[in-house]
């Protein structure tokens, strides 16, 4: 086959297959077209779908992805094993399902460690190199693309190397394209896999690939110790799903291999859609997106400490390795009681607010933001309750469209076990007194509600919010029941999201306090005149 320029370098995703199997994933075939798009949309070489014949529902994928699926950027990839031991390649039905996939490329995984062969395959050494030889001949004969992984390569590679060596061979010269060498427990170190490697290149002449578990949180730089050892292929996952803790992470990888090492593995402009990319399968795995992933999560270039804010405000590049943007992320400065004056200042940039030529002012926030974390307020995840704080600062007042004379909320037990939840709010909002009373599945439900019955036909917009994430925390340096809440609160006009915190002694009167200010800021972000 001529290697064109993008088959220079092999980028080749399995989420959909060694991804799938991390612990709380279950993928239905429209998650795994839907996953499928996002990776083709990112620029990834090779998609490997799944096992046709072996899993049903990789089987109706493959069928589905060839109808509904129009790759611009990859190859679909069937995975399977090698033929069974003592029967042809073109007999053995789990080989023909691969054929059957219609996939263009398919990745064989093969035996390399002897004492799996002996005891799992229950065959010998010389019947495992023939499976692994005829098995890549036949579908290589059948116009497939071939890669095989070889299983446990680097634990066998300890006790055996020799027939280690030899596998990689016999799928080599039988026509495969790449051979995948797998740490497959997870157990090895960059400078040990950047040996073996370097040794199995040079012994065999062989295309060789990186597959590498996270079991030592080093597979991220295993992967990239086997490029520095010449390995053009590299398998990953989105995100680092996949069995036990995981996978190389697909995303870190190919940023480090195009803006540390100056390699071109993804198609123009591919790594500005990074951040979104990463964020989107998590949403269809239905796993919260880690906000610490390196380079894509919401807290790769936050900035919390003063120090660190004073320096940025001189020149980012002064506490950060690369401009956010380059992989789609923004910039975050966290106020926190570790602020100083350029914290401050920072964050009233990233809101809009100028606040350079007023030290004052900048000197105000500082000292009122100290004073409220030291009650127990949480800012840096409350952007929301930062900025009320920092306008009513401003402005000599605050950012208010109600006021509340009074509420209650109500628990009821009744004698068949089930509760009764009531709140009672007593508001007034452009000179009228409202009385509003609502029903809820639990205590701020209701307050929630009643909140809206009393101000919905005030100010509309309220019908557009959504409280969607809801927490509460017991502070340090409390007790048991009259221990201090915090409760902080999400809420979504179906466009954005924005976090509000209140801090109190029972976890009523703190989520009052959220909930107020979640309702202000949104009346703010509506463009709503405040009213009092």
């Amino acid at each position: 086959m001529t290697e064109t320029p993008e088959d220079r370098f092999h980028v080749f995703d399995t989420t959909l297959r060694d991804g799938a199997q991390r612990e709380g994933i279950n993928l239905s075939v429209s998650d795994k077209l839907a996953i499928a798009r996002h990776l083709d949309d990112f620029g990834v070489g090779f998609i490997e779908g799944g096992w046709p014949g072996a899993v049903p529902r990789d089987t109706e994928f493959f069928r589905r992805a060839r109808e509904e699926v129009p790759f611009r950027n990859a190859e679909l990839v069937a995975f399977g094993s090698t033929r069974k031991a003592g029967v042809r390649a073109e007999d053995d039905p789990q080989v023909l399902a691969l054929l059957e996939s219609k996939a263009p490329v398919v990745c064989l995984v093969a035996k390399s460690h002897d004492r799996h062969v002996e005891l799992a395959l229950r065959t010998t050494l010389e019947e495992n190199l023939a499976m692994v030889a005829d098995t890549v001949a036949f579908l290589r004969e059948q116009g497939r693309r071939v890669f095989v992984d070889c299983e446990h390569f680097f634990d066998g590679y300890k006790g055996n190397a020799a027939y280690a060596k030899q596998v990689v061979s016999a799928a080599h010269e039988a026509g495969a394209e790449v051979v995948v060498l797998c740490d497959t427990n997870g157990g090895m170190l960059p400078d040990g896999v950047r040996d073996v490697v370097a040794e199995v290149l040079a012994a065999t002449g062989a295309r060789l690939g990186m597959h590498a578990q996270d079991d030592t949180g080093c597979a991220v730089a295993n992967t990239l110790a086997a490029v520095d050892a010449g390995a053009t292929h590299v398998q990953c996952t989105a995100n680092g799903y996949g069995e036990r803790v995981g996978n190389a992470n697909l995303f870190p990888v190919v940023a480090a291999l195009e803006l540390k090492r100056g390699m071109k593995v993804l198609p123009d402009g591919a790594l500005r859609e990074m951040t979104r990319i990463s964020h989107a399968i998590a949403e269809v795995v239905n796993l919260t997106p880690s906000t610490h992933q390196p380079y894509v999560g919401v807290s790769a270039f936050a900035h919390k400490a003063g120090l660190h804010a004073s320096a940025i405000k001189v020149d980012p590049d002064l506490y950060q390795h690369i401009d956010p943007e380059e992989v789609g992320n923004t910039m975050r400065m966290l106020v926190s009681d570790m602020a100083g004056r350029a914290s401050v200042e920072l964050k009233g940039r990233e809101l809009g607010i100028d606040l350079s030529g007023d030290r004052a002012l900048v000197g105000r926030v500082v000292d009122r933001v100290k004073e409220q974390e030291l009650k127990g307020y949480s800012y840096e995840a409350a952007d929301a309750s930062f900025e009320l704080l920092l306008r009513a600062e401003a402005d000599g007042a605050p950012v208010r469209y109600f006021r509340t004379e009074s509420w209650r909320a109500i628990v009821e037990d009744r004698p068949d076990g089930s509760h009764a939840n009531e709140a009672t709010v007593k508001l007034w909002a452009k000179g009228e007194r409202i009385v509003a009373t609502a029903e809820g599945k639990g205590p701020v439900h209701a307050l929630d509600r009643a909140l809206r019955v009393a101000l919905e036909q005030i100010y509309p917009q309220l019908a557009e919010f959504e409280l969607v994430d809801y927490k509460v925390r017991i502070l340090e340096g409390t007790h048991g029941t009259e221990s201090t809440t915090r409760v902080l609160v999400t809420t979504s006009d179906g466009k954005s999201e924005w976090s509000t915190v209140g801090v109190a002694d029972n976890v009523i009167a703190a989520s009052w306090q959220a909930l107020d200010d979640a309702y202000a800021y949104g009346l703010l972000r509506a463009g709503v005149e405040s009213q009092e």
